[in-house]
């Protein structure tokens, strides 16, 4: 969260409206649910998850097991056993 001057970023007359409900206090604006942005989507950390969980279904589907793709990867068996199962 950014931290923001209001007589840099309100007008006047919308600042002077808002201080008669509210007084040397800080308030918190949230953005509209419109500019949400999922997890990861700009960081690149969503796509390399998604990426990391289909090689480690490949090689399940190509033999190898639960407890050694646990240990490449770094990862819990249940871990493992959430991502090759599910869809």
């Amino acid at each position: 969260m950014k931290a923001a001057k209001t007589k840099h970023v309100l007008p006047e007359d919308l600042l002077k409206e808002i201080q008669k409900y509210v007084q040397g206090e800080t308030i918190y604006i949230p953005k509209p649910k419109s500019s949400y942005q999922k997890w990861g989507s700009r960081s690149g950390g969503r796509k390399m998850i998604e990426e990391r969980n289909t090689l480690i279904k490949e090689a399940f589907r190509d033999g190898c097991g639960i407890g050694r793709l646990a240990e490449d990867h770094f990862l819990s068996p249940e871990t493992i056993k959430k991502i090759v199962y599910t869809k």
